[in-house]
């Protein structure tokens, strides 16, 4: 009777821990960039700490006639320039998915390389 019961105790946490890391996998995470203090500069510490996984959100507020928010690639974001390819958000509150390692920079001038508003994100 005893061994029917670890058993059955043995089954249960073994399900309850499956159900845990579907729940894990299955949420993605809200987070603003920069906290209180949003898309602002000096915000590419902001990262340390954090974990991030393919399909949370990125919101970032800030005000509109001040910064924007490109994506750029690795390169990009090394040398604060935006490519072809580069897509820039302008509404003040952005809300971007992570899809895999994610690189953002401000494209007013000087806003990225001196001011260091860049935010790299890894998965």
């Amino acid at each position: 009777m005893a061994q029917a019961r670890g058993s059955a105790t043995m089954a249960m946490a073994t399900l309850l821990l499956l159900l845990g890391l579907q729940f894990e996998i299955g949420f993605a995470a809200n987070y603003t960039v920069g906290d209180d203090g949003g898309w602002s500069f000096g915000v590419s510490g902001w990262t340390t700490g954090k974990s991030f996984k393919v399909g949370d959100i990125l919101e970032f507020n800030y005000n509109p006639e001040q910064h924007n928010v490109i994506v750029v690639d690795e390169k990009g974001y090394e040398t604060c320039t935006a490519g072809g390819d580069a897509k820039t958000f302008n509404s003040g509150n952005d809300q971007i998915e992570i899809t895999g390692k994610t690189f953002f920079i401000c494209g007013f001038p000087t806003h990225c390389d001196s001011r260091d508003m860049k935010l790299a994100i890894s998965v």
